[in-house]
C-alpha cells in the first residue's frame, strides 16, 4: 500500500490532513478528506499515476470537503459519506464551510455508507466504523491488514473532536472512542483529520483520561437532574 498525507489549507481552521491511499498492484486510489488545495492533491495524484476510485469523507464539515468538487471534476471518483452526514453536504448551517471562511460549499454524494460496510481499493480492504459524536454521521476507516485507522475528527493524538457543533454530542463521541476505537489492536496507527499521526503505544493513557472525563460528565448530568 502507498499512503501519502497532504496538509491542505482549510480556511480559518488552518490545516486539514488529506490522505491518498493507493494499491500498489492495481493502482486504484482513494482520496480521504480533500479539504482544500486541490492543485496540491492533484500534483501528488499525477506523481502516483493511479486511478481515483473513491473520494471518501469522514464527515460533512467544510474543512474536509471543500476540495471535493474541484478534485472530482479533474480526476473523477465516487464521493462516499455516511448516510447521517449526507444531508450536511448541502446544508451550510451544518457543514460550516462559510463559518470557517471557505465560502459556500455544496457537495453531492454518490453513495452513502453504513457501519461495518467494506470498501475495497484494489487489494486493500477497509471497514467503516460509524463513530458519531463530532457529527452524527462521522466515521473512521480501519484496515486490519495494514494496521491503521483513519480517524477523521473523532480521535486526535491525546484528544478528540469538538462536540459543540451542529449534530455533535459529547457522550456519543466518548462512547465511540471507548467502545469502538480503543478496542482495536494496540499496534494500530491512527491517522487523524488534524494534527500529528499517533503511532506510539500510549493510547492506554488516553483511554484512562477519556473514561475519567466521561465519568465526570455523567455525574454532572445526574446532579443537574
Amino acid at each position: 500500500m502507498i499512503l501519502k498525507r497532504i496538509k491542505v489549507n482549510a480556511g480559518a481552521v488552518g490545516e486539514t490532513n488529506c490522505y491518498i491511499v493507493q494499491c500498489e498492484e492495481t493502482k486504484e486510489t482513494m482520496v480521504i478528506d480533500p479539504g482544500g488545495d486541490v492543485d496540491k492533491i492533484l500534483e501528488m495524484l499525477n506523481t502516483l499515476q493511479g486511478t481515483v476510485k473513491y473520494i471518501l469523507l469522514t464527515h460533512c464539515h467544510g474543512d474536509h470537503m471543500a476540495g471535493v468538487n474541484g478534485l472530482k471534476e479533474k480526476v473523477g471518483g465516487k464521493v462516499l459519506i455516511h448516510r447521517n452526514d449526507e444531508p450536511g453536504l448541502k446544508n451550510p448551517l451544518v457543514n460550516l464551510a462559510e463559518y470557517v471562511d471557505l465560502g459556500t460549499v455544496i457537495v453531492e454524494a454518490d453513495s452513502r455508507l453504513d457501519d461495518n460496510d467494506l470498501i475495497h481499493v484494489g487489494n486493500i480492504e477497509f471497514k467503516v466504523i460509524h463513530t458519531p459524536g463530532h457529527t452524527s454521521g462521522g466515521i473512521c476507516l480501519y484496515s486490519e491488514k495494514e494496521k491503521l485507522l483513519f480517524s477523521g475528527d473523532t480521535l486526535f493524538r491525546g484528544s478528540w473532536g469538538r462536540t459543540d457543533l451542529p449534530t455533535s454530542n459529547f457522550i456519543d463521541i466518548i462512547n465511540s472512542i471507548t467502545e469502538k476505537l480503543m478496542i482495536l489492536p494496540e499496534e494500530t496507527i491512527v491517522y487523524p483529520g488534524h494534527r500529528k499521526i499517533n503511532n506510539d503505544k500510549g493510547r492506554g493513557a488516553y483511554l484512562f483520561r477519556i473514561k475519567s472525563k466521561r465519568l465526570l460528565e455523567v455525574r454532572s448530568v445526574k446532579c443537574e437532574v
